[in-house]
């Protein structure tokens, strides 16, 4: 929900920086790969150790960076399909390092427990339901539907994790980011469902629909 917003907002302030890098002779896809990279080095080298709001910081710098290819590609005409398909591919590694780094984090630094084994396993959770919400969107369209409903797209699931991981680097119980990470899973997975259904709905009144035509 808040990712539609953001595209807004992105592109507002964003477009004219784009424009420079163009002159430069930045293309959109050099800016998806290098934003991927540095959002894994980021996650990779921050976040395990608890280094929280140092790897906040620099997140949200990767992310603003990584806004930039898609206004890039659309201020400039460069849009393609392998170029949307690379950003697509780069938002799971990089989602994998970031909620991965959480799960590391967990069993490293936490007293094992019930709250330990939570943290770790809604962490994965966010890890793996984060690539099927992308899959089922894909495999959709691939069948001629349309799934980009859902109440928790990458922008969501990504600012409640951060506010989790900031809230805990300021001080707050190690539950609370355990907390942060279940409202990620849960939402991931009833984006899931909500996608699913909408495909279904489709793909059902089409299959209505070539019936029908074939009974004429």
């Amino acid at each position: 929900m808040l990712g539609q917003h953001g595209r807004s907002i992105t592109k507002a302030l964003f477009t004219r920086p784009a424009l420079g890098l163009a002159r430069l002779g930045v293309t959109p896809n050099m800016l998806t790969v290098v934003g991927t990279v540095l959002t894994v080095s980021i996650a990779v080298l921050t976040l395990p150790q608890g280094r929280f709001l140092l790897g906040v910081a620099l997140l949200a710098l990767a992310v603003v960076g990584d806004s930039f290819d898609g206004i890039l590609a659309r201020t400039t005409g460069k849009t393609s399909a392998f170029g949307g398909f690379l950003d697509s591919t780069m938002d799971r590694i990089a989602d994998g390092a970031i909620f991965g780094s959480l799960a590391a984090w967990a069993a490293l630094h936490q007293q094992p427990g019930a709250l330990r084994t939570a943290t770790i396993a809604l962490a994965l959770a966010a890890v793996v339901l984060a690539e099927v919400v992308s899959y089922a969107r894909a495999k959709a369209e691939s069948l001629g539907a349309t799934a980009s409903v859902g109440i928790a797209e990458r922008t969501d699931r990504i600012i409640v994790g951060a506010v989790g991981v900031v809230a805990v680097g300021l001080g707050a119980p190690n539950w609370v980011l355990t907390v942060a990470l279940g409202i990620v899973a849960v939402g991931s997975l009833i984006t899931v469902g909500q996608r699913v259904a909408v495909t279904k709905r489709q793909l059902d009144t089409r299959e209505a629909q070539t019936v029908r035509q074939a009974q004429s």
